[in-house]
Order: C-alpha cells, then structure tokens, then sequence
C-alpha cells in the first residue's frame, strides 16, 4: 500500500489491487549517488554549460578560456560562471598555466555526449 500520494492536495492511500503485487525493489543506487547524477544533469541543464561540454568534447584536446569563450554570444562573465559549474560537477577539469586556465572534458561528460547522440539516431 502506497501512502502519502497526493491527489488534488489530499493525501490518499492506493492499494495497487489493479496491477496486481509486483515487488519493484530498490532504484539500486544509493542517496548520494541520486543527488550527484542529478546535480550532474543540472549542470547540463543551461544552454550554455551544455554547449561548453560539447565544444570541449568535439575538441578532443584541451582548450584555453581564450578559446572557449570567443565561440559563444554571452559575456565572458558568463562563460567564466559556466566553467566553474561544470567543474563544480565533474564535467569538466581544469588547470592553471600562469594567468590562463585550460579545460578538457572529463571521462564522464564525453560518455554522456556520447549517450545522448546515440539515443537522437539520425537527427542532430
């Protein structure tokens, strides 16, 4: 039996008689496992961190931020923000080479892209 389902604000009971008593187990992945995917997916989630990662992964090498923001039409402070998030989630890497910063795809961002682009088939 299902409790605290909601239904127009009420909080009703649902026995689950039409479907029968199938065991449907646990999701198989823990708590901070389902916030971390999650904030990743966040983190893919604006146009422009979304771009950012497919540019990085499209690149297959390391690109400077004097290389990266060029190709997008939003302030450079923007950019900047969208790399820190993307970093923040594991998407991206980055180093510090005297005032420049370089940035590459992580393992997890290019499998992610990859996913995506088989899942769309011919249409891109």
């Amino acid at each position: 039996m299902v409790q605290g389902a909601k239904f127009d604000g009420e909080a009703v009971e649902e026995s689950g008689d039409c479907c029968g008593t199938a065991d449907v187990g646990s999701t198989g992945v823990n708590d901070r496992t389902v916030e971390r995917d999650v904030e990743t997916l966040k983190a893919l989630g604006s146009d422009t961190r979304y771009r950012v990662v497919r540019l990085l992964v499209a690149a297959e090498e390391e690109l400077c931020v004097c290389e990266i923001t060029p190709r997008f039409e939003v302030s450079d402070s923007a950019v900047s923000h969208a790399l820190s998030d993307l970093a923040e989630a594991g998407l991206i890497s980055r180093r510090k080479q005297g005032t420049w910063r370089y940035y590459r795809p992580t393992e997890r961002a290019t499998k992610l892209v990859d996913a995506l682009d088989a899942t769309r088939g011919e249409e891109r």
